[in-house]
This record gives C-alpha cells, sequence and structure tokens, in this order.
C-alpha cells in the first residue's frame, strides 16, 4: 500500500495531462530547447517552428514532450496553446505564474513544472537568435530570473536524486 497522498489537481490539468495539445517531436524544427533532468524524470524538450512574417519573427508551430509527472505535462501542453501564432517578443513575458494561471491553479509543490516549461521556452528562444546569429533589442543580455530559476530547479533536482541515489545503495 502506497503511503503516497494523491495531489489535488483540478479538472483542467487531469485533462491536460490524459489529453495534451500538441505532444510529440516536430518534423524540422527551427529550434529545440530541453529543461529538466533525465535523471529524476521531471523533463520537458521544447520544439518550436519560428518564421519571419511581416518583419517579426513568429512561432507558428510548438510541441513537446516531457518526462514526468500530470503537472509536467499540463504545464508544457498549455505552453504551446500559449505561444503558437505568437510573436516571439511577446512568448518571451509569459511568466511561470501566466502558465499556473492558465491552468487554473498548480499545487505549490508543482510549481516547479511551470518554471521548467518557461525555462525551456526562454532557453529555445535565446538559443534560435544565437542560431541566426542576431540579438534583438527586447532580448535581455543576462540570464532572466526566470531563467535562473531554471538552473536552480535543474541543480536541485540533480542534487535530490544523487541524494536518493545513495540512500538506495
Amino acid at each position: 500500500m502506497s503511503n503516497r497522498i494523491p495531489l489535488p489537481y483540478n479538472p483542467k490539468i487531469i485533462e491536460l495531462f490524459r489529453n495534451p495539445k500538441n505532444v510529440g517531436q516536430m518534423d524540422d524544427p527551427s529550434i529545440v530547447s530541453v529543461a529538466g533532468s533525465p535523471a529524476c524524470g521531471d523533463m520537458i524538450s521544447l520544439y518550436l517552428k519560428i518564421k519571419r512574417i511581416d518583419g517579426d519573427d513568429v512561432i507558428v508551430d510548438a510541441t513537446f514532450e516531457s518526462y514526468g509527472c500530470a503537472a509536467n505535462i499540463a504545464a508544457a501542453s498549455i505552453l504551446t496553446e500559449m505561444i503558437k501564432g505568437k510573436k516571439v517578443r511577446d512568448a518571451w513575458k509569459i511568466s511561470w505564474k501566466d502558465i499556473a494561471d492558465e491552468l487554473g491553479g498548480l499545487p505549490m509543490i508543482k510549481y516547479h513544472c511551470s518554471i521548467l516549461a518557461v525555462g525551456a521556452l526562454r532557453r529555445a528562444i535565446r538559443d534560435y537568435y544565437n542560431k541566426i546569429k542576431t540579438h534583438p533589442s527586447w532580448l535581455p543580455k543576462d540570464l532572466t530570473i526566470e531563467e535562473k530559476q531554471t538552473l536552480e530547479e535543474e541543480k536541485m533536482i540533480e542534487h535530490l536524486h544523487k541524494m536518493r541515489e545513495k540512500m538506495v545503495k
């Protein structure tokens, strides 16, 4: 018998977990980014197709692969829905709180899932502009708080995984 208490996920999170939108690899993406750690399972791979339309870079398609819990899958799914058709500079402004709010809230212990989703998005955007060797004026030169949060989450995930491995041995 499990001693785990089920998390209070709302119906929207459960629906996106059961029927995620935009899931899977993309053929010929403009950029792919990953946030999280394959060591513990909470990981998001984000695939973006970006095109220049009327002088603006626009995310014309977005898909994801997620390895993790219901909140992780739901956060990645809702992110792809939020960014499709958006100008890249507008997608950049999406925060982890925006994702959590769009999901109707997340249990506090699962906020890291929306942080990882935003981390994957911001990495993809930075990597895209590095790839095409340009730096738009709206893109900060230094890492933002959200990007630093993602790095901290990844370090914490790795640390906890290593501790768990030691305990099992």
